[in-house]
């Protein structure tokens, strides 16, 4: 049982869609223990074990917020690209929504220095100082700040790895789950019936596809994590 009680019902999470998997031609047998049924072709998957999973990572959330630690949400699809924004934003959380460049996390070294001329573009142009540039100058210097805004927006407060990633479709951002694998940092991953859970710290059977499935997970996940930050647990 959850040691909070985090509203999660079958009911909403039939009606979000969550249980609609992907075709049988297209699964992975590693997800059988996660599948309820076949149904016209499809997989549908347990909600019984998705709710059950939903909790422990909204148990698991919380915790790790109450104790300050830092969280990034990686969702790039371009239907919920404005939601994972608005909820990692919510949240206090780092995110990535438009493109994940490779070596974010394990050649962090070289992030830092983009980071460090995202900071500064953003400081000149902030005081003006663009405007005063040749326009050839000013223009090219526009368009670089304007490349790792996209990029890198979502990370522009982020001084070091992630303690816990949030990862919104594993085939997707599967460049991002192998940075993590490799640095050793705890993923909580949506895992629909062609994924392989083995690859995941926590993994939330779920339709990764529709975008009321993925709001509904994303958003309990990140009301764990604004309950946790302003929780009175004491931090060690």
């Amino acid at each position: 049982m959850p040691r909070r009680y985090w509203n999660i019902n079958l009911e909403e999470m039939m009606e979000a869609r969550v249980h609609f998997g992907h075709g049988t031609k297209k699964w992975n047998p590693k997800m059988a223990p996660y599948i309820s049924a076949k149904r016209k072709g499809m997989h549908i998957t347990n909600l019984t074990r998705t709710a059950r999973f939903l909790s422990e990572a909204c148990d698991l959330v919380f915790d790790a917020a109450s104790r300050g630690n830092q969280f990034l949400i990686v969702g790039t699809k371009k239907r919920v690209a404005d939601s994972v924004a608005r909820a990692a934003i919510r949240a206090r959380c780092h995110y990535v929504n438009k493109k994940w460049l490779g070596g974010m996390l394990t050649n962090w070294s070289t992030t830092e220095k983009r980071l460090h001329k995202f900071r500064d573009l953003r400081m000149e142009q902030k005081m003006g100082r663009l405007e005063r540039l040749p326009k050839r100058d000013a223009a090219r210097l526009k368009r670089q700040l304007s490349h790792l805004q996209a990029y890198l927006g979502g990370i522009k407060y982020m001084t070091g790895l992630p303690d816990i990633v949030i990862i919104l479709d594993q085939h997707k951002e599967y460049t991002a789950l192998r940075e993590c694998i490799t640095l050793g940092i705890p993923t909580i991953c949506l895992i629909d019936t062609n994924c392989d859970p083995d690859l995941i710290d926590l993994p939330i059977p779920a339709n990764d596809d529709n975008r009321s499935s993925i709001r509904l997970i994303l958003n309990k996940l990140v009301f764990a994590i604004c309950e946790g930050r302003s929780s009175d647990i004491i931090k060690p």
